[in-house]
C-alpha cells in the first residue's frame, strides 16, 4: 500500500466502509494516519460520520466544513499538499461516482506530483444496481476518472449484500472482479469480506461492518 490511498465508487459500493478498516488497519501498524472525507454530494454513510472512532485510534480526520449538518452548501478547502507531507498514510474517501469525484478533480495536479507515491482504488459491488455487470462498473471507472483527471490503478471487490452476505456470495462474486481488473488492465488489489464469514479467497481482507443502515 502506497502512502496517499484515493478510495473511489459507485454510491453503495461499501467504499466509505473499506476506508475505515483500511485506516484502522493501518493506524494498527503504527503509522500516523489522515483520513479525509471528500464527499459533497451525499449526506449519508461517509467518513466524517466516524470521528469518535477515528479519535479512539489515533486517526486524523479531515471533513468539509458543514458536513454531518442540514446546511447543503458544497464547500471544500482541504490543504491536501499539507496532508500528504505530513501523514504516513493519507486516505481519501471520493464522493460516489462521477459527480462525487469532481471534487478529486480539484487537486489533480497537486496530487499527480505523488504519482509516484499514490493509488486510486476503484471499488465494485457486484450487487448494487447499476454495477452488477462488469460492463457497467467499467463504464462507470471511466467516468470516474474523466471528472477527476487521475487514473485507477486498482480494483478492490467489495461485493455484498450487507447482512445478508454469504461466504458463497462473496466467492461467487470473485470473477465479476476478475473480468473488471482484467479489462481495465488493473490488478484485483483485494475481496473484502466479513470478518465472521469463513471465506478462503486469494489477497481476502476481513472487514468490520462500521457503516450499517439506520434500521440495524
Amino acid at each position: 500500500m502506497k502512502r496517499i490511498t484515493l478510495i473511489t465508487g459507485h454510491y453503495g459500493s461499501g467504499k466509505t466502509n473499506f476506508a475505515v478498516n483500511l485506516a484502522l488497519q493501518q493506524a494498527a501498524a503504527g503509522k500516523k494516519v489522515t483520513v479525509v472525507d471528500l464527499d459533497i454530494v451525499n449526506p449519508y454513510f461517509r467518513t466524517a460520520d466516524f470521528a469518535d472512532l477515528f479519535a479512539k485510534n489515533g486517526i486524523q480526520l479531515e471533513k468539509t466544513l458543514y458536513a454531518n449538518t442540514s446546511l447543503d452548501i458544497p464547500a471544500i478547502s482541504f490543504d491536501l499538499a499539507r496532508m500528504a507531507y505530513e501523514a504516513d498514510c493519507l486516505i481519501i474517501d471520493v464522493g460516489g461516482d462521477d459527480a462525487g469525484a469532481i471534487a478529486l478533480g480539484r487537486y489533480a495536479e497537486m496530487l499527480q506530483s505523488y504519482q509516484a507515491e499514490l493509488d486510486m482504488w476503484y471499488v465494485v459491488n457486484r450487487y448494487r444496481y447499476l454495477t452488477a455487470k462488469p460492463e457497467e462498473a467499467l463504464t462507470l471507472l471511466y467516468e470516474i476518472e474523466q471528472a477527476a483527471r487521475l487514473h485507477h490503478t486498482g480494483i478492490v471487490n467489495n461485493s455484498n449484500l450487507g447482512s445478508e452476505t454469504t461466504a458463497e456470495l462473496v466467492m461467487e462474486a470473485v470473477p465479476y472482479a476478475e473480468t473488471i481488473a482484467e479489462t481495465a488492465g488493473l490488478p484485483l488489489i483485494c475481496t473484502t469480506y466479513r470478518a465472521d464469514l469463513p471465506v478462503q479467497v486469494e489477497h481476502g481482507f476481513p472487514v468490520q461492518v462500521y457503516v450499517k443502515p439506520v434500521w440495524e
